[in-house]
């Protein structure tokens, strides 16, 4: 089975920037298009960004738009999100999710694998 492991969480600054990590292990990230999804506590999941199989497609929720870019290294097995410009709100687990298809969706459900989470925390 498809592992998933996200990093690159932390506190920062208001304005700060991070940058998430997703690295798969037992299968090549190449066959799948992977999805950030967010969730803040007492909040739904919230889709963030997503990137199809071949890396042309890429798509972003509405609250981040503008400010974080999805990425992937197929040679390094590992999907990023540059998050700049970070807002208080922007406050959640983020995680990382995967499924064996050539298209995007925002729906958590679409997605077969998924990590464990990384917690960002944007805060003064």
């Amino acid at each position: 089975q498809l592992q998933l492991v996200e990093s690159g969480g932390g506190l920062v600054q208001p304005g700060g920037s991070l940058r998430l990590s997703c690295a798969a292990s037992r299968f090549t990230l190449d066959a799948y298009t992977i999805g950030w999804f967010r969730q803040a506590p007492g909040k739904e999941r919230e889709a963030v960004s997503c990137i199809n199989k071949s890396g042309i497609s890429t798509s972003y929720g509405d609250s981040v738009r503008g400010r974080f870019t999805i990425s992937r290294d197929n040679a390094k097995n590992t999907v990023y999100l540059q998050m700049i410009s970070l807002k208080p709100e922007d406050t959640a687990v983020y995680y990382c999710a995967a499924r064996p298809s050539f298209f995007c969706r925002t729906d958590a459900d679409s997605y077969d694998n998924w990590g464990q989470g990384t917690q960002v925390t944007v805060s003064s």
